[in-house]
């Protein structure tokens, strides 16, 4: 058995009326009765829609005007709210400092991207602490056997071998300065895409990022 159509409550001029002024001006943009009609899912008819717009144009109530073979109708627009020289300027100027503001944020989501890449392709934050922490191991063992050396309480290291161990030592310190320099950049560029509100020292302690 085929399913019957739901019967739709046949509306008065005056509530049809009422029901496509209310539409138009929710929508703000010209409809023709059809289109109407088929918007409001045939709670109003295309016969009754054109009827009961015209009447509605004829009271000045809404506007129309003929677009090809048939007419358009739109809301009254109200004078008051056409945006003034001064609103569209500023309206402009929001604009222009969005577009600003937008390029500005995808510079520094790029660059980002880049160090965080970067990142992931060495070590990871957790792993980087574990390699902190045995070179501060090493570092301090290699300080106890140079300051043993240098007490002469065993036999003193060549001049040469000294120098080496000199040298090799002053080349991680300066590795560590380059890391540190590049730690403190990478966080300044952190700092300034964090949102407004957010404490910086809470993220550090979230991210296990030692001061």
């Amino acid at each position: 058995m085929a399913p019957t159509k739901e019967k739709t409550e046949k509306l008065s001029a005056e509530q049809a009326s009422n029901l496509m002024l209310d539409y138009l001006r929710k929508q703000n943009r010209p409809y023709s009765a059809t289109d109407i009609s088929a918007n409001l899912k045939n709670r109003v008819t295309k016969a009754v829609a054109a009827k009961v717009l015209k009447e509605m144009h004829e009271r000045k109530e809404i506007e129309g005007r003929a677009a090809g073979k048939q007419i358009v109708y739109h809301a009254v627009q109200d004078p008051s709210d056409a945006a003034t020289p001064e609103d569209l300027a500023a309206t402009d100027a929001s604009i222009a400092r969005l577009r600003d503001s937008t390029t500005s944020l995808r510079t520094t989501e790029k660059a980002l991207r880049a160090s965080l890449a970067a990142m992931n392709a060495t070590l990871s934050t957790s792993d980087l602490h574990v390699a902190v922490r045995a070179l501060e191991a090493e570092k301090e063992a290699t300080l106890a056997r140079l300051l043993s050396l240098r007490s002469g309480s065993i036999k003193p290291v060549s001049a040469g071998e000294q120098a080496g161990v000199e040298e090799e030592w002053k080349t991680w310190e300066r590795r560590e300065k380059v890391r540190a320099a590049i730690g403190r950049e990478m966080w300044g560029m952190v700092c300034e895409a964090l949102p407004g509100g957010v404490v910086q020292s809470e993220v550090k302690e979230r991210l296990g990022i030692e001061s």
